[in-house]
């Protein structure tokens, strides 16, 4: 057999197929059940690539999708009093609106969007957030729901050298 016939016959077969396409944002969730409710935070997960992050990719004083690609879903099956806004359960999408020195969450009504959509007549409303230094660099984009007690939980976002959270209490 020729070596033009072999490779066609491997190309044939998918011996060399083509390396999967790397994810720069894959897709990531995170939830937590308080009272027996489920809180669901569904986003998608950039990494620092070298880049400056808040201040520099991630402007201040614009509102950001909370994650890539599409837009930062919460689900929750609790109604919620989340840093003082109540957020009946539902579903919502979440942005933030970072500054220098703090943070706002922001509940916004309408879902399904591109991350990129942000129509601020459709704000449940706004949370303010606790901002801390990260004891080290994070170079992947992390949200976390977790349990504080019976009833209160928090929701925490980690990125380059900055720790955002805001607690919520199961109503």
């Amino acid at each position: 057999m020729t070596k033009t016939v072999l490779v066609c016959a491997a190309l044939a077969a998918g011996a060399f197929s083509p390396a999967p396409a790397q994810v720069l944002s894959p897709p990531a969730e995170t939830s937590v059940a308080i009272g027996g409710k489920k809180i669901e935070v569904k986003y998608s997960a950039p990494s620092m690539r070298g880049r400056k992050i808040f201040g520099g990719l991630v402007p201040f004083g614009q509102v950001w999708r909370a994650g890539a690609n599409a837009a930062t879903a919460l689900h929750t099956e609790a109604d919620l009093d989340l840093g003082g806004l109540k957020v009946p359960k539902g579903d919502y999408t979440l942005y933030v609106l970072p500054e220098a020195g703090q943070w706002m969450l922001i509940v916004n009504k309408q879902t399904g969007q591109h991350g990129m959509t942000y129509t601020q007549e459709m704000d449940l409303g706004r949370a303010k957030m606790t901002l801390a230094k990260s004891a080290a660099p994070v170079e992947t984009y992390k949200m976390t729901l977790s349990a504080t007690g019976a009833a209160d939980g928090k929701l925490q976002l980690e990125w380059e050298n900055t720790v955002a959270t805001v607690s919520f209490s199961v109503k």
